[in-house]
């Protein structure tokens, strides 16, 4: 049996850590000896029912799980403080004999799993989770071409090389990770999309007669997200169907929400924002009638960006109004007909998308339309199998050029 070690900064007790970290480990830990490594949040870890259902998950699968309680401040100390807690861990599996690949998730991890790796040799896997500091930029906390831009730039160009493989969230990052690292091996590029428990977010049945619920799941308040041009879209739909209703998904604070959402201000009992618990985000997602999803769009940070929630929502049968240039969005909403691109920020475009999205209502065969996307572009059990191929080529278990390199894809 070979030994794993997975490297993230996402928490376990975080909706992403149920999706796209736990998900995907149910799967590979079959023939694997897994040690995880997350960073969870104060608040989380108060939970102590939440602690104790994901520890005895972990356990029935043979996971072990080594969490780390994330600080947010001091700024520059407590990154660094988990940094070197994350290496001492990696640094410790690798002698007991628990890491003969790591797994790094992102980039903070990415820099650990380098630092290990030139220590001892561990191969890694840097799997990138998007242009991070592509990402910092557009969200206004990184100055391009600062000490700290300037440095992320330099690890990120050293992880790409050294990495023995690299995955990204999108073919279209691609062209900009082999400008970013000249001389990077095509065939140590792997495109795996964000994919989703499809077991679990599956159609809901709706009750007729009741009112259209339009949502947005998620954080809007992370700097990359267009909450005003959320705000815009909302508004149109309002005033296209005046008993429409409006939720927004998210652990982001109700209240500073609201007030990023300032045209519904006047109808407060239309727009509902709260948390649901992982478990209960299948049944919330079910039961929109359309889901709206709008990053920057365009910018460099978009390139590699896979929103999670497209491959939930879509799971579900509900169709999504996304804004054009992110990743690999569009290209697959168009394809497969399951929602409405908006190729513009102005009223006309919104209307315009919100009017294309009621005629897109009225076709009884979107929400199979809508399944059978999600199940071609986002199966859990096709990107589990994907990461497993990799492992295998890495660990010498598979054969070179497994299939999913750039050309499967």
């Amino acid at each position: 049996m070979t030994a794993t070690l997975y490297l993230t900064r996402t928490g376990l007790l975080e909706p992403l850590g149920q999706s796209q970290v736990m998900a995907y480990l149910r799967g590979l830990c079959a023939g694997q000896e897994i040690t995880l490594v997350t960073f969870e949040k104060p608040a989380d870890l108060a939970d102590r029912g939440a602690v104790a259902a994901a520890r005895a998950e972990c356990v029935a699968h043979g996971i072990r799980w080594r969490p780390l309680r994330f600080r947010r401040g001091p700024k520059f100390l407590a990154p660094a403080l988990g940094m070197a807690q994350m290496l001492w861990i990696a640094l410790a599996e690798r002698r007991a004999g628990r890491a003969a690949l790591i797994h790094a998730r992102s980039y903070v991890p990415a820099a650990v799993a380098l630092a290990a790796h030139r220590l001892t040799g561990a191969p890694f896997i840097f799997d990138m989770r998007a242009l991070w500091p592509e990402e910092l930029i557009t969200a206004g906390r990184l100055s391009r071409g600062g000490a700290v831009h300037r440095v992320l730039t330099w690890l990120e160009r050293r992880c790409l090389s050294r990495a023995a493989a690299v995955v990204s969230l999108t073919r279209a990052a691609v062209p900009e990770l082999e400008r970013r690292a000249p001389g990077l091996d095509p065939a140590r590029v792997h495109v795996i999309p964000t994919c989703a428990d499809l077991d679990r977010f599956a159609p809901a049945v709706r009750a007729e007669g009741e009112p259209r619920v339009f949502g947005c799941a998620g954080t809007v308040l992370s700097g990359w997200f267009r909450a005003d041009l959320l705000d815009q879209v909302f508004a149109a739909l309002a005033r296209r169907d005046p008993a429409a209703r409006f939720e927004v998904l998210t652990r982001d604070d109700p209240e500073a929400v609201r007030a990023a959402l300032p045209s519904l201000a006047g109808e407060p009992d239309r727009l509902t924002v709260f948390a649901r618990r992982p478990e209960d985000m299948p049944e919330a997602l079910g039961r929109h009638t359309a889901s709206i999803i709008v990053y920057a769009g365009g910018a460099p940070s978009e390139l590699g960006r896979s929103p999670t929630r497209l491959a939930e929502i879509l799971g579900c049968g509900v169709p999504v109004i996304a804004n054009a240039g992110v990743g690999d969005m569009a290209e697959i909403i168009e394809r497969h007909r399951v929602g409405v691109v908006l190729n513009g920020t102005g009223r006309a475009e919104i209307g315009a998308a919100a009017d294309a999205l009621g005629a897109l209502l009225a076709d009884p065969g979107l929400p199979a339309r809508c399944r059978a996307a999600a199940k071609a572009e986002f199966s859990l059990a096709t990107g589990t199998a994907a990461y497993a191929a990799i492992y295998a080529q890495i660990l010498g278990q598979g054969p070179p050029g497994a299939e999913t390199g750039i050309a499967a894809q």
